[in-house]
């Protein structure tokens, strides 16, 4: 699987990372640069590609035995790996002695080794604004929206994935995770939804996931097309002197 993933070919890298994702079949070999397997000091080696942080490994012994690593070695579930990196932003880098330098992986990626590889798009993805009209949807999850004191502000992207189709995702900013709040916000949605057209796929993302690809794009590029507080009416200034006091700075 590693000699099939080549620049463009997404479908041989998605089988590489499911394969990581199989406990039957994605063990590695973790390089510790410090301390032993267990030991409370162990601790992973660590190189760098393009500003970005990854940590190396190799898929066998028979790969270790070819890399010439003289110090210690953890076997770990691909799995284990991609929950105890991508938190820190770390990727993983498979075989860096082979030739050609083997093949890494971007924390991206190993976040949704940990949590679920259908659960998230397979990247790298193309985000833009949404050029579709649909504003009965929009519309209407606004109307909804206000009705439902939990959601702070909505956003909106158009997401093209490497594979799978495009889909539109809604950013939701919320004041409350409680679980009526979150339920208050799975019915908003509920409630919206019939206004889009037959066809057209809408998902949800939140704001508050600091690593998730699709909300570190909204936080940076779109503005809220909804937006509680924005709309909320102003109190009055309160005035800038008291009745029979002076003005500020004028003493008598």
């Amino acid at each position: 699987m590693l000699r099939q993933v080549t620049p463009g070919r997404y479908d041989a890298y998605e089988a590489l990372l499911r394969a990581l994702a199989d406990p039957a079949t994605g063990q590695v070999w973790m390089l510790l640069w410090h301390g032993q397997a267990g030991s409370p000091d162990a601790q992973y080696g660590n190189m760098e590609v393009e500003g970005f942080n990854y940590a190396p490994c190799v898929t066998s012994a028979q790969e270790l035995s070819a890399s010439g690593w003289s110090r210690a070695t953890e076997v770990v579930s691909g799995l284990d790996a991609a929950r105890a990196l991508y938190p820190d932003h770390f990727g993983l880098w498979l075989n860096p002695h082979a030739p050609g330098g083997g093949v890494g992986i971007p924390w991206l990626d190993l976040r949704r080794l940990a949590t679920g590889l259908d659960r998230q798009p397979a990247g790298p993805l193309r985000l833009t604004e949404p050029a579709i009209a649909i504003p009965q949807f929009y519309a209407l999850l606004t109307q909804n929206a206000h009705r439902t004191p939990a959601v702070r502000s909505l956003r909106r992207a158009w997401v093209q994935p490497a594979l799978g189709a495009p889909y539109l995702a809604i950013g939701l900013d919320v004041y409350d995770t409680s679980p009526p709040a979150v339920d208050s916000v799975r019915a908003m949605m509920q409630q919206s939804i019939g206004a889009v057209p037959d066809g057209l796929p809408v998902s949800t993302v939140a704001m508050s996931d600091d690593h998730d690809p699709v909300a570190m794009w909204l936080r940076a590029n779109s503005r809220p097309f909804y937006d509680r507080e924005a709309q909320a009416p102003h109190a009055p200034a309160a005035p800038a002197t008291g009745y029979g006091y002076p003005p500020p700075g004028v003493t008598y």
